[in-house]
């Protein structure tokens, strides 16, 4: 049995505590009223998100060169995806999630293992910066109305689109195929894996990184949870 690249786990879990804190501060300041113009009304709010999403999105780029069935993994995100947007939709706290992150990962994952013959094919010392130029290139797309219906999931919305959490396949395939691409020049230096990738020094937070996607789905119904029992009781 091929042994676990730990890192990955401790990234992630740590990322997973950020964005808990991130939507805890989210729900105090836009669904409790709290008065915290440090996070609305700076640019820190934009910058704590990116730390969140765009990590998650080069792991995944990452670990899907390492993968067995991106295909499955690619159809649990999406069945994760499709809990959210159901969640969102029928309790109506804030607005619902459509096209979401978990989407994206779903998205980005097909779209890998669909093409990973044609990705290979290019040469990753040059696939990696073209994707991270492409990606800032790319960035403002989806903050634009356009006029065509029913392309939000790619990256253009049209008039009347909300969604609490929007990342559309533009321009965030790019941060994914970054990842792709950074794995394959870090296997093409080194075939074997360094043996500090296996290290486990916090090992509760390589725990929950390796249940990301639980935790994920949980974490904002727990959090509600506990701010409305703490202001029930006020």
């Amino acid at each position: 049995m091929q042994k676990r690249i730990t890192i990955f786990d401790t990234v992630r879990g740590f990322t997973m505590i950020s964005m808990a804190g991130f939507h805890a501060c989210y729900d105090l300041a836009y669904l409790y009223g709290w008065d915290m113009p440090w996070f609305t009304q700076t640019v820190f709010q934009d910058v704590w998100r990116a730390s969140i999403s765009w990590v998650f999105l080069f792991i995944a780029g990452w670990m899907c060169t390492l993968s067995r069935n991106n295909i499955k993994r690619a159809a649990k995100y999406a069945l994760a995806a499709l809990v959210v947007w159901l969640a969102t939709t029928l309790v109506s706290v804030d607005d619902s999630v459509n096209f979401g992150i978990i989407y994206c990962m779903a998205a980005c994952t097909g779209i890998v293992a669909l093409t990973d013959p044609v990705l290979k094919k290019i040469t990753a010392r040059w696939g990696m910066p073209l994707c991270l130029v492409l990606f800032a290139l790319t960035w403002s797309i989806p903050k634009t109305i356009y006029s065509v219906p029913h392309l939000a999931w790619l990256g253009f919305p049209s008039p009347g689109f909300v969604s609490g959490d929007y990342y559309p396949i533009i321009p965030f395939i790019f941060m994914y195929l970054a990842g792709y691409f950074a794995a394959h020049i870090a296997q093409s230096i080194d075939k074997t894996v360094p043996s500090w990738a296996y290290a486990n020094p916090l090992p509760a937070l390589a725990s929950l990184g390796r249940h990301a996607l639980p935790f994920y789905l949980l974490h904002q119904p727990i959090i509600l949870g506990i701010l409305e029992l703490v202001y029930s009781v006020r």
